[in-house]
């Protein structure tokens, strides 16, 4: 695992991919393009997973400054900061301000003098004319409310938006998009001392390996050490493994899992493990 890996596994996110490459993409804009807000948009299938991508990815950066606004609990957040009432030339108080207003202030009076990331997620939730605002702050660094004006430090201040749906267009074209999927896309060819196993395990991984690839599924290193220590330990039956495979791997469909498809590969994986626990063939056979 890369150090980018370790940290985001660290803070609940664990993958195979590596998105190392993203960051330096995005942390190295050429010329002018330094001038606006480096933005990351956050695609992904319609699960939570993308949030935790984000909030591991902040904490990873270990920025002084985390704040996160999701756009499903308008209303429900209180901001960390209380902006005065204002009021106009007449003594009439003006409206409230937003929660995202709140935010979005927030970002900029941390961003002035110290690192700061903003999250905003469930962006497809807002009123369109809140995306408008986006652009032109990423843009000009300037966010406007109530006939306030508050500037952003460009080189402190990063943003992470979570969409369901597509961005609005201007919005996309100024900002990185990155992929995260619901399952580990990259395989990766695991080795016994890769969990500080004996070489003997091997033929047990072969076989897992094997059921893997008919899954489509490659396990991340903690999810493929717990199914290890099963093998050793708990894994007895078909039935046993496959209550592990289901427990302790993320993305696995139980319907392929359980179908007669799968079932010589399965067969397999015991075979495999009974011959390394040392256990005779009737046994297996019961």
């Amino acid at each position: 695992m890369t150090p980018l890996q370790k940290q985001m596994a660290s803070y609940g996110f664990e993958s195979n991919d590596d998105y190392q490459y993203h960051l330096d993409s995005l942390f190295s804009l050429p010329g002018d393009e330094k001038k606006i807000i480096r933005t990351l948009h956050i695609e992904g299938e319609q699960q939570r997973r993308k949030t935790a991508f984000a909030n591991a990815l902040a904490c990873s950066l270990e920025f002084p400054h985390l704040l996160y606004y999701d756009f499903s609990q308008q209303g429900k957040i209180e901001s960390k900061i209380k902006l005065p009432e204002t009021t106009d030339e007449d003594g009439i108080t003006a409206d409230p301000v937003s929660d995202f207003d709140h935010v979005m202030s927030e970002a900029c009076a941390f961003s002035e003098a110290e690192d700061t990331i903003l999250i905003l997620d469930q962006l497809h939730l807002a009123d369109f004319r809140d995306h408008i605002r986006l652009y032109h702050f990423i843009i000009d660094q300037i966010w406007e409310y109530s006939g306030n004006n508050l500037q952003a430090n460009t080189n402190n201040l990063f943003l992470m938006l979570i969409s369901a749906e597509p961005l609005y267009h201007s919005l996309q074209t100024c900002s990185f998009r990155v992929w995260v999927n619901r399952v580990s896309q990259s395989q990766v060819d695991y080795a016994p001392a890769d969990f500080d196993l004996n070489d003997n395990i091997f033929p047990v991984m072969q076989a897992l390996s094997e059921l893997f690839i008919q899954l489509g599924l490659s396990p991340t290193h903690s999810e493929y050490k717990k199914i290890l220590h099963d093998a050793q330990f708990n894994i007895k039956l078909e039935e046993h493994l496959l209550a592990s495979l289901y427990g302790w791997m993320e993305g696995v469909d139980r319907n392929t899992l359980y179908s007669e498809k799968l079932k010589p590969y399965t067969e397999m994986v015991i075979q495999a493990i009974h011959s390394y626990l040392g256990l005779d063939e009737v046994e297996l056979g019961s």
